[in-house]
């Protein structure tokens, strides 16, 4: 993780010096305190339960739009307990239950960051630039499955292989705060998107999912794909969570159009089919 050299020279529990104060990496510490408390019951659950737990615990947190947009020019890695997109609310379950396999000492916010630099950028290293963040779920699974942190099992459940349409940051570049602010990133944008669909993906078409629920587990990560132009793109993430009555839910950030907070939400084949431009998933089941 050698973006986490920068911080120390203004934050004397870390290694080195920072560019981004760290109250602009992080924001949340009453939330962070408040999930360690609870902590101690989780830490001996299998990575997948565990992150199902924290995700739990995380429920009724607000839905805000793009909070990764942190700065105009330098990216870090860097976390948001008080509000959470789709994509953010799995990553920070994800890195706070791969903390909990540090010794007890370590469950700090700069261990938390470290985990999500590890899952956030390509190859586990933040360069400082936004290039280096792994901006779409069908890089992601690749890049994190290629390094053993997770398991992309779509096609053991019954995926195919299908094409890729990624062009919604070349087109909407005015959206994202680095890009507005730094045109020049734009020819980078766009030959990631070029990787993106060279990569394609697997997807299990969402009739199948009610038949393979069963084989699912808490903590899977649910990538969820529509069909665009020319292809598929992955739209929307969540978790995977198994209650006690043994029902398979979605539980996810829900965008302010319909729940505006991070839910557990219905059985998972129930909620793909109630929205008409769901076209599959992917999954990713966490192996540390």
């Amino acid at each position: 993780m050698k973006y986490l050299t920068f911080f120390a020279t203004l934050f004397p529990l870390l290694t080195s010096a920072a560019p981004l104060p760290f109250d602009t990496a992080f924001k949340g510490r009453s939330k962070f305190d408040a999930l360690v408390a609870q902590a101690d019951q989780w830490k001996g659950l299998p990575i997948g339960e565990r992150t199902g737990a924290v995700g739990k615990a995380m429920t009724g947190t607000a839905y805000k739009y793009h909070t990764l947009e942190i700065d105009d020019r330098i990216e870090a890695p860097s976390a948001n307990l008080l509000a959470m997109d789709c994509w953010t609310f799995f990553e920070q379950a994800l890195a706070f239950a791969r903390m909990l396999g540090e010794p007890r000492e370590q469950w700090t916010p700069q261990t938390f960051l470290k985990y999500i630099e590890m899952d956030r950028y390509r190859g586990g290293d933040c360069d400082g630039t936004y290039l280096s963040r792994l901006h779409y779920l069908e890089e992601w699974i690749v890049d994190n499955a290629r390094r053993g942190l997770v398991q992309n099992i779509t096609g053991s459940l019954g995926g195919k292989r299908v094409s890729v349409t990624a062009r919604e940051m070349t087109v909407n570049w005015r959206s994202y705060r680095y890009m507005k602010a730094n045109p020049g990133l734009r020819s980078g944008i766009h030959a990631m998107e070029e990787r993106v669909e060279d990569i394609g993906m697997t997807m299990l078409a969402k009739s199948k999912v009610a038949g393979i629920e069963g084989k699912l587990k808490s903590g899977d990560i649910i990538c969820i794909a529509t069909r665009d132009a020319g292809g598929y793109g992955t739209s929307h993430v969540g978790l995977a969570y198994r209650g006690s009555d043994g029902v398979l839910r979605f539980m996810h950030a829900s965008a302010p159009r319909n729940h505006g907070k991070v839910v557990i939400d219905s059985r998972l084949s129930e909620y793909l089919n109630r929205f008409r431009s769901i076209a599959g998933i992917m999954v990713a089941r966490p192996l540390k």
